[in-house]
């Protein structure tokens, strides 16, 4: 497939190129967006098609799960079995921002898109265009950083073309995006579990969290 690449201004995202997006997403193509720390490859993860097409343009171990993107909170409350209270109490403190949520997936998350862990990673971006392209479709989104594994993530549209060309759809070029990579804490157990420690330390969580448990 042919590759495609537009422009866009990360703080005032033209309708034409969200709805573009949107559009590619909603036909089961692969898009990549500057999010606040990187560029993200968006799929729709109700699609196997796409949620496949994620996997081989990253070249990513299918056993390994696919994060996603949601709009908000309360967007998390319908794609899981059950909401730990340590839950509310992470998002209340870091969301919109750099924190990933491992939770257990309902069954209306396909099994594929969780790695077939049965487990979903969640988190809620302080990105205008992610925003703007759940709110369009009113869902959360796969969001999975635009490289291929193991490599580093591509810091410019330009980078992501030039090292994805063929393996998605359409690119959203807003420049150079790069920082440090968001914390991942997983609260799938009685207690929580630190599994990658980026902006947000892991005595941030603990302070959070309070008297729950470090599993």
């Amino acid at each position: 497939m042919a590759t495609d690449l537009i422009g866009i201004n990360p703080l005032e995202p033209s309708a034409e190129a969200l709805d573009r997006a949107a559009e590619a997403i909603r036909e089961g193509r692969v898009v990549a967006i500057p999010t606040d720390a990187l560029y993200a490859l968006v799929a729709d993860p109700f699609n196997l098609n796409a949620v496949r097409q994620v996997y081989r343009a990253k070249g990513r171990e299918v056993n390994r799960a696919l994060p996603m993107l949601v709009r908000d909170s309360l967007m998390v409350e319908d794609f899981v079995s059950e909401v730990p209270a340590g839950f509310k109490l992470l998002t209340r403190r870091f969301w919109p921002g750099p924190l990933t949520i491992i939770l257990q997936a309902s069954a209306r998350v396909p099994l594929r898109a969780t790695g077939n862990t049965g487990r979903l990673a969640v988190r809620q971006a302080r990105s205008l265009i992610a925003d703007e392209l759940i709110a369009r479709l009113n869902q959360p989104l796969i969001a999975t950083s635009a490289n291929i594994s193991g490599r580093p993530t591509c810091s410019s549209g330009i980078e992501v073309f030039g090292v994805l060309d063929g393996g998605v759809d359409l690119v959203l070029d807003g420049g150079i995006c790069e920082g440090v990579g968001a914390s991942t804490v997983d609260i799938t157990e009685p207690g929580w579990r630190m599994i990658k420690e980026g902006v947000i330390s892991r005595h941030e969580i603990a302070e959070c969290l309070g008297a729950l448990p470090q599993a």
